[in-house]
């Protein structure tokens, strides 16, 4: 959905790019993909290979990375506030982080909660209390770690084991299921 932080416009741009490419059999190979994705948006690149990324700069830098969350089931709760990314970005502050995401792979996911933050939520949390809700109903529930996607708004949780979320946030759209990566 539009104004959720998962990326919906750079992905429907990335996945007509393929398509043209596989339609018209124009054999454009990956990095000539990544060129023209790149012409479309800041974050489109990391959609052409769709897989576990470190993503840096605007979003145009983007480094496949050795991360296995196969074993873990996904949720993500979206409870229908749009966050527009302009509102996002003028209320973020940037800073460095204090814990370099090049090194996400080698911190076994149960300590992410205390390393890992995503800077939007703090602005949008105050705006949005109903998102902080979201990620912390999550916690008690059992995630393993969860956190606000990109700009906001949706909110996802990864948990050791299946969950049913669906009657937990019936006025959510909520998707679950099982990484394949």
């Amino acid at each position: 959905p539009m104004g959720a932080g998962l990326g919906g416009g750079s992905s429907d741009a990335v996945a007509f790019l393929k398509l043209v490419n596989e339609r018209f059999e124009l054999n454009i190979s990956w990095g000539e993909l990544n060129h023209y994705a790149k012409q479309l948006g800041s974050d489109t690149v990391f959609f052409t290979a769709n897989r576990p990324s470190y993503v840096s700069g605007r979003g145009e830098n983007c480094e496949l990375i050795a991360l296995d969350l196969s074993k873990y089931f996904i949720a993500i709760v979206h409870p229908g506030i749009h966050v527009g990314t302009a509102e996002a970005y003028a209320e973020v502050t940037p800073k460095q982080a204090e814990f370099s995401l090049e090194k996400i792979t080698e911190l076994p996911v149960g300590e992410w909660k205390e390393k890992i933050k995503n800077d939007f939520e703090g602005p949008i949390f105050k705006t949005h209390p109903a998102i902080k809700n979201i990620k912390e109903k999550l916690y008690s529930l059992g995630a393993v770690y969860a956190s606000m996607s990109g700009s906001g708004s949706a909110v996802y949780g990864i948990f050791d084991k299946r969950t049913n979320l669906k009657t937990e946030f019936k006025d959510c759209r909520v998707w679950e299921g099982r990484c394949d990566w």
